[in-house]
């Protein structure tokens, strides 16, 4: 029996950026493998025909290529930190139906999938937990979660989209608890400028009833994040789309302009802050 998603629902929220995946493994086949996307949209009670229809337009595309490209510069980072440490945590926060973990799976590191109570009750029903995975219901802005942590062989701990629903003031806190808990913890995370914030507005944000886009999370430039803590060892970012592996020459001209755009007007990056560096005083 397929699952069913109703509509103007949170499950539908969710399954927006899995279709987007699914999307471009069809459209863009030597860049997106992602049998995962095309196995859960199979087993959903759902008509994705208007999505579709929205996902395939020039704008829907890009969309579509920003959510897949993400999840692959993520997973990047997250692969990258389980070579030194293989044992580790790898910690997704805000996970929605992402399935990072699945994919980075080593057979000895820990995989913690965090969200809300309603989110997890649909992720338990589409991905359940596998071994070494545990889906943990929680608000991020409760440190509660971080006791359920087990890090003592490192942790990796990443976002996608969640930190510009979060006020700045939230998102420093959640930062530093973070570097005081997990001392030798990489954490990576999408984001933009102000200019993006406000773009955002008119679409989600504005969904969301949130109006004072100013309060909430943007970065015109990474290295504001090293006043934040003595405990950031060091902050570094890359292109969204060009960082990680250089899709540019492998997309239209029009999202070749969008790239652009994105690069020079936006400041769509992936940040990754290292922890370890001196303790507060």
């Amino acid at each position: 029996m397929k699952y069913h998603i109703e509509k103007n629902t949170v499950q539908e929220t969710l399954i927006i950026p899995l279709f987007g995946r699914l999307v471009c493994s069809e459209r863009f086949p030597k860049l997106f493998s992602d049998p995962e996307a095309k196995h859960l949209c199979g087993s959903l009670d759902y008509d994705f025909t208007q999505m579709r229809k929205r996902m395939e337009s020039a704008a829907g595309l890009f969309g579509a290529l920003e959510v897949a490209q993400r999840q692959y510069d993520l997973r990047c980072e997250v692969e990258a930190y389980l070579k030194e440490h293989p044992k580790a945590a790898v910690v997704n926060m805000g996970c929605g139906l992402d399935d990072t973990f699945a994919k980075v799976d080593n057979g000895l590191c820990r995989g913690y999938n965090l969200d809300f109570p309603d989110v997890i009750a649909v992720r338990n029903e589409l991905l359940p937990p596998g071994k070494n995975e545990e889906n943990i219901v929680c608000d991020l802005n409760d440190p509660k979660w971080m006791d359920r942590i087990n890090a003592e062989d490192g942790a990796v701990l990443f976002a996608a989209g969640v930190f510009y629903y979060l006020k700045t003031g939230e998102v420093k806190k959640l930062f530093t608890k973070m570097a005081e808990r997990f001392p030798s913890a990489v954490l990576a995370f999408d984001s933009c400028n102000r200019r993006g914030a406000k773009m955002m507005r008119k679409t989600w944000l504005k969904d969301a009833g949130i109006t004072d886009v100013n309060a909430f999370f943007s970065l015109e430039d990474e290295k504001e994040l090293k006043s934040w803590s003595s405990r950031f060892a060091s902050v570094t970012a890359k292109s969204y789309m060009r960082g990680y592996r250089d899709i540019y020459n492998d997309v239209s001209l029009l999202h070749k302009l969008m790239i652009r755009l994105c690069d020079s007007l936006v400041k769509m990056k992936i940040i990754k802050i290292e922890f370890g560096g001196q303790n507060e005083t």
